[in-house]
């Protein structure tokens, strides 16, 4: 019997995976989640074959969930099934310990190729994103600004770059507006700039929104 635990704030998104994982498996038991929370409270109550994870959600970020996923259930694979390009987010995910890495707007013969890959003890990325790994263990000291940056850090910058206010972005990270204003502060020290005009039009040229 396969078990998925799906962790994605939409229903709607939920019940399309869960179709088209049950079309692909002749066995299948779904979990569900809809935010950070109840991701971690129903993988400590029942043992998974693979959670499928959004990196956005209520109650704290995907990449925050899926650290806390590999510290706590470090067998236990994590397929990112996000609305980000993979150049956003994949390499960062993949280290912090993803099994692999898709766009929502993949097709869904992806999807379950991703899966079975993933289930036989293999990982799923690009060779795009592969080829970015390798950069990114080799010339870790020449990359881009953004590359150095947390991922906390850098997950404010994309929302920052993508004209939203400091208390649209607490909300949507379930933290105070002081601790966004801190990363801002980060940001701006870290990447030698003042103002958001200035982050904004980094991201723009480095394609980060």
């Amino acid at each position: 019997m396969l078990k998925v635990l799906l962790a994605d704030d939409h229903a709607v998104v939920r019940e399309g995976i869960k179709q088209i994982i049950a079309a692909a498996f002749t066995q299948v038991t779904f979990g569900e989640a809809k935010n950070a929370f109840e991701l971690l409270e129903l993988a400590a109550k029942e043992r998974w074959n693979i959670v499928i994870l959004d990196l956005t959600m209520p109650g704290g970020n995907g990449l925050e969930a899926l650290k806390q996923i590999k510290h706590h259930y470090p067998q236990l694979p994590v397929l990112i099934l996000s609305m980000f390009p993979e150049d956003q987010y994949a390499v960062r995910t993949i280290i912090a310990g993803a099994a692999g890495y898709l766009n929502k707007e993949s097709a869904p013969e992806e999807l379950v190729l991703a899966i079975r890959k993933i289930l036989h003890g293999g990982e799923y990325i690009s060779s795009s994103v592969a080829d970015e790994l390798v950069l990114h263990a080799r010339h870790e000291d020449d990359l881009p600004l953004h590359k150095h940056l947390s991922d906390r850090e850098y997950q404010v910058l994309c929302l920052i770059s993508s004209g939203k206010e400091v208390k649209e972005i607490s909300t949507e990270l379930s933290l105070s507006a002081k601790t966004i204003s801190t990363y801002r502060t980060r940001l701006l020290v870290k990447m030698n700039m003042k103002t958001n005009a200035e982050l904004t039009y980094y991201a723009i040229q480095n394609g980060l929104v």
